[in-house]
């Protein structure tokens, strides 16, 4: 969807910022209509609260908005988006004291106030526009917007319209915007092309799986990403309960965020060169269903116990990052809505991350602090190595250890990953359950702007 912000040369209403310490001094050096209408209002600088200020012809004459104090602020992000949800319409410039990285936030804040979802349902956008507050790049986050808009739409449309071959077109569409080249394996040729995980999982479905690849770039380091593309997820034979199965269309949230990413890396024409693979499939039943206790040798060659057919993210990535591993990138990425276990251990608004460097974590983690996009660090435990062994085959999906379900998948995908000297896992939710500020309730990009802001300390951009 389109995002804009105002004119800065065009006329605008100042939307001053003031804090609860700073709110009696602010209302004091108002004029005494205006006074006594905030008063009125009981305002006190209090997060989030809003008074559009009255001018002398009945029209506003700007707003004031309380950002609260440093606890309640640390509480969330993107504050400042409640305004541009309820400002009047026109171009409203923000007053006050902010660090570079709150006026990043505030602006990006403000243009995913205007987000909707409106493929099924016309929804109104806000029409009150920001001015780009000084020192902000506003076309960088422009771009930082339409990749989150982009990664969104395909997490909230449903299996019906998001299958694997819209998940396709929708990669070959974002291609053709920048220049890119896709090659896509289909159907039984996975299993010609060394790709039997991926065709495994999904061949129950009337919906071929397919392997999507996207490269783009010519000079500078490699990065890859490798998204899972689970379009719907029924949990296979080992099926999903009604309440389990209802968000099953976000399974493809990790294949929309590694998508969001890279539209935010060619928008930015940063120097790399850029690889983009998602397994694109349908988990779900049929007469030539994966079964329980199948075993599937992988492309790397090792065996695969399947204990659990509803563990089957892991098995199309671990062919995907098999593949990637393959070129030694510099920089390799999977993005996955992989476990239960990451929501019971960090809820949904963290995005916790697994990797062995050391630079390449403290980059993410510092990217994640800049840019209003929480990320939290896991370990790869090497002591439950023997847990993802079983009696039979190199690997288990789905090991009956019954503790630390998101470290144990992803010490499972690292075993895929033995070359790329970089590797790190996000093991994300993709959707936000309650509505926030900047954030309406579904699908949601978690971790991209984290990555994007590490890019340069980790590949020297």
């Amino acid at each position: 969807m389109p995002f804009s912000f105002a004119d800065p040369a065009a006329p605008s209403l100042p939307l001053i910022l003031t804090d609860p310490g700073g709110a009696q001094a602010l209302i004091g050096r108002l004029d005494l209509t205006a006074r006594t209408w905030v008063q009125a209002a009981g305002f006190t600088g209090k997060l989030g609260q809003l008074c559009v200020l009255p001018g002398g012809d009945g029209r506003p004459s700007g707003a004031i908005f309380g950002t609260g104090d440093a606890a309640s602020r640390a509480r969330g992000r993107f504050h400042l988006a409640r305004a541009a949800s309820d400002l009047p319409s026109g171009a409203w410039r923000i007053e006050g004291d902010l660090t570079p990285a709150e006026a990043e936030e505030a602006a990006l804040g403000w243009l995913l106030a205007g987000y909707r979802f409106d493929r099924y349902k016309s929804a109104s956008a806000p029409k009150a526009l920001l001015v780009p507050p000084a020192g902000v790049d506003a076309a960088r986050i422009l771009a930082l917007a339409e990749a989150e808009a982009l990664t969104r739409d395909l997490v909230n449309t449903p299996a019906s319209d998001m299958g694997p071959e819209e998940l396709e077109r929708a990669l070959v569409d974002l291609a053709r915007q920048f220049g890119a080249e896709t090659a896509v394996i289909r159907g039984e040729d996975l299993l010609a092309q060394g790709f039997p995980m991926i065709h495994a999982v999904g061949r129950a479905s009337t919906r071929a799986p397919r392997l999507l690849d996207l490269r783009w770039g010519t000079k500078g380091p490699a990065l890859t990403l490798v998204g899972k593309g689970v379009c719907f997820d029924t949990g296979g034979l080992n099926i999903k309960t009604g309440g389990s199965m209802s968000l099953m269309k976000k399974d493809m949230g990790g294949a929309a965020n590694v998508m969001g990413l890279a539209r935010m890396i060619m928008a930015l024409d940063l120097p790399l060169r850029l690889r983009v693979l998602v397994p694109a499939v349908e988990n779900v039943i049929s007469g030539n269903a994966l079964k329980p206790k199948d075993i599937l040798t992988s492309r790397k060659g090792l065996t695969v116990e399947v204990n659990d057919t509803d563990a089957e993210g892991r098995l199309v990535l671990a062919d995907a990052l098999a593949l990637a591993d393959e070129e030694k990138p510099d920089l390799l990425i999977s993005m996955a809505t992989l476990t239960g276990a990451a929501r019971v251990a960090v809820g949904p608004d963290l995005a916790p991350f697994y990797a062995d460097d050391e630079a390449l974590a403290a980059a993410i983690l510092a990217g994640g602090s800049e840019s209003a996009d929480p990320v939290w660090r896991m370990p790869f435990w090497a002591p439950y190595e023997a847990v993802i062994e079983p009696e039979i085959a190199d690997l288990d999906n789905a090991p009956g250890f019954g503790f630390a379900g998101s470290i144990t998948a992803a010490l499972f995908l690292r075993r895929f990953v033995t070359a790329s000297p970089r590797y790190a896992h996000f093991d994300i939710y993709a959707w936000q359950p309650t509505a926030a500020p900047g954030r309406p309730k579904g699908g949601v990009g978690q971790g991209g702007r984290a990555i994007l802001n590490a890019l340069p300390r980790v590949l020297g951009l």
